[in-house]
């Protein structure tokens, strides 16, 4: 996240389609100065040779970036088999090149349904985790290779969508594969293509990427940069997507004025609404509203009070 020194309170969230080429910070602040945005910030990025949707959260909405970056993603990733590059993508150089075996489509369904489940990947060097204090890829770039622990990470669902190859051949040596990819958080798509492609027996990288889903939101909700470039003052502002709108799957309080003015003090209230299942009240996040505005998140006790947890502002000017 990152703020300036003047500009307006701009609160929500565009969806935006990320073109080839840039940044993900780079398209943020190119959308940041069509609002004149005073704080702005994304929700995980993407490698500038991906496209697809990228939430950007402004204002307020920074605060409920952290928790979309737990949501889980939709990708459509094309692996290269037969090259593998010191990225994992097309943009790095080769440092692999290896035959691509005959393969029929029934052991390659069998194959990628081996990675639908919980499984373990390592991550790649060219990533933005840390050792040390310093980001993998700053390493990666000196030459340097260090050791990384798996991580625990979730595919849910892994689909061919472009068979056409293998319509009249039992075998085929087709040397791309494009795959639909829904998986959760900390998942590295380069790695799930090489570890896809050392399981087909030769190696590969990730020639295109695309996202298609983060969460609630899809790319048919998404705008272009030049979509939005051509957009008047009230059709832009108008396109923000509300500070709540990817907290809307927790319960909500509707709070009256004296319990709002509390809660803004840092107090604790009694809420006489029901949160509760068989009489038993079910502790956890809540989101709290008075007279529609917005006021933020809160936790319910086990006592029933609500205590404030994380409050949002949304003055603007």
């Amino acid at each position: 996240m990152s703020k300036r020194k003047s500009g307006r309170n701009v609160h929500g969230i565009i969806l935006l389609d990320k073109r080839l080429g840039v940044s993900s910070n780079k398209a943020l602040q190119e959308v940041r100065r069509l609002f004149n945005a005073n704080k702005a910030g994304h929700t995980g990025s993407l490698d500038p040779l991906a496209t697809g949707l990228l939430p950007l959260c402004f204002g307020e909405a920074t605060k409920v970036s952290a928790l979309m970056l737990d949501d889980n993603k939709r990708y459509q990733v094309v692996v290269q088999l037969g090259v593998m590059t010191d990225t994992g993508d097309a943009e790095g150089e080769v440092i692999l090149t290896k035959p691509v075996p005959d393969y029929s489509m029934a052991s390659l369904k069998a194959c990628l349904q081996q990675f639908v489940g919980e499984i373990d990947q390592v991550p790649p060097m060219y990533s933005a985790l840390k050792h040390n204090g310093k980001k993998l890829y700053e390493l990666a770039r000196e030459g340097i290779t260090i050791e990384r622990e798996a991580r625990r990470i979730t595919i849910f669902e892994l689909n061919l969508l472009e068979d056409v190859r293998f319509e009249d051949a039992e075998l085929s040596r087709s040397d791309q594969l494009v795959l639909d990819v829904l998986c959760s958080k900390g998942t590295y798509i380069r790695s799930l293509a090489e570890d896809i492609a050392y399981a087909l027996g030769t190696c590969g990288t990730v020639q295109a990427l695309r996202r298609l889903e983060a969460g609630q939101f899809s790319i048919q909700q998404a705008k272009t940069f030049e979509q939005l470039t051509a957009m008047d003052e009230q059709d832009l502002f108008a396109s923000l997507i509300a500070v709540d709108k990817p907290l809307d799957f927790l319960p909500s309080a509707r709070l009256s004025e004296a319990e709002a003015v509390a809660i803004n003090y840092g107090q604790a209230i009694n809420y006489p609404g029901s949160f509760n299942v068989n009489g038993t009240i079910l502790p956890g996040a809540i989101r709290m509203y008075h007279a529609d505005v917005f006021l933020g998140l809160g936790e319910i006790g086990l006592d029933g009070k609500i205590a404030p947890k994380k409050l949002f502002n949304m003055t603007t000017h």
